[in-house]
């Protein structure tokens, strides 16, 4: 079973925002990295094609496809870095409370791709979070 891994979007309120943000800060020929304080003890799995999927304001909204996870640094300065695909898929909104650091998302309970569901293409994304939040979606 295929693992994924979910964390709050902070600072930016909507996709468009986090990749303007990764446009504006990306260095020619380094990859995506999410830096964070632990290694997940569970990344043979999470690396078995599994993605992370971000909340913003209380809605899973996008993924990215995680390409490598690796402890760098000791002591003190021990941290973990998730290399992260370019790649911004959006997902069907679903809310989500709010929580501290990351968690694991089992593959069962994944939203899916808006390319994949049912009227993807005509909603857009904004749409889709305000129906979901009254509850018509």
């Amino acid at each position: 079973m295929t693992l994924h891994l979910i964390k709050l979007c902070v600072g930016c309120d909507t996709v468009e925002e986090l990749v303007a943000w990764r446009a504006q800060t990306r260095e020619p020929g380094q990859p995506w990295i999410l830096r964070t304080r632990q290694t997940p003890k569970r990344a043979a799995e999470l690396l078995a094609g599994g993605s992370l999927y971000r909340v913003y304001k209380g809605f899973i909204l996008s993924r990215q496809p995680i390409l490598a996870i690796d402890t760098v640094g000791d002591g003190p300065e021990r941290r973990c870095q998730i290399t992260l695909d370019d790649t911004v898929t959006l997902t069907a909104p679903t809310p989500r409370r709010p929580f501290q650091g990351w968690r694991y998302l089992a593959g069962d309970d994944r939203p899916e791709d808006l390319a994949e569901g049912p009227g993807a293409t005509a909603i857009p994304a904004d749409l889709a979070r305000r129906l979901r939040a009254m509850g018509a979606w």
